[in-house]
């Protein structure tokens, strides 16, 4: 599984065009999406759409708040949840998570350690993503940098809980890395800035790379 963070490096008119270039070589890759831009890559592409964020208010009285509901009409799949650069409280995940079940959305939570992401195991979302804060857009990739503690993550998860996805990201930005990830024991990474931050043409000759992983 790969997941790609576009976070608010692209948007409108540029989101969809690099949407379209993620779904040309990776069309059944996870992608998340600013709330701006949710509708139309979901209508425009066949990719697996998730909200950046969603937070387990439901009520039409609450203003400024990302309705799960509300995203599933409008084409969403899941959520990313719990980044680091956008954590919430542990009782704020579990709620959300209630909220998102009953409405058939999937949550990739991100922990920012092995044991945050232990605990958040017991809240059995469909993946974890363990992520290195300090690596995140350094072009350092976790699977190099943290590998002992990636290799530790997967297998205490999938011994903790086998259904849960395990993912890693932070820094991913090659096709070896990906290949890494998976022979410590991930079956899914997160990549934000390799593929929404770089020019077109440097983003596509990665999708090429990763297309033959």
């Amino acid at each position: 599984m790969i997941i790609v963070n576009f976070k608010n490096y692209v948007y409108g008119e540029r989101a969809l065009e690099r949407a379209k270039l993620v779904e040309r070589y990776l069309p059944r890759a996870v992608l998340a999406v600013s709330a701006f831009d949710l509708r139309e890559i979901a209508s425009k592409t066949n990719l697996k759409v998730y909200a950046q964020h969603l937070d387990f208010q439901e009520s039409e009285r609450a203003t400024g708040f990302l309705i799960p509901s509300i995203a599933k009409k409008l084409g969403a799949r899941g959520t990313l949840l719990n980044h680091s650069e956008h954590r919430i409280p542990f009782e704020q995940i579990r709620k959300t998570l209630k909220v998102l079940r009953a409405c058939k959305l999937r949550a990739v939570v991100c922990a920012a350690s092995v044991r945050e992401a232990m605990r958040l195991a017991k809240l059995k979302p469909y993946a974890i993503a363990y992520e290195e804060p300090a690596l995140i857009a350094s072009g350092k990739s976790i699977t190099s940098v943290k590998s002992s503690e990636v290799a530790r993550f997967a297998a205490k998860l999938a011994q903790a809980d086998p259904s849960i996805e395990r993912v890693c990201g932070a820094g991913i930005n090659s096709a070896d890395d990906v290949r890494a990830a998976k022979q410590l024991g991930c079956n899914g990474v997160l990549i934000a800035s390799a593929l929404a931050k770089v020019p077109s043409k440097k983003a596509e000759k990665l999708l090429r790379e990763l297309a033959k992983v």
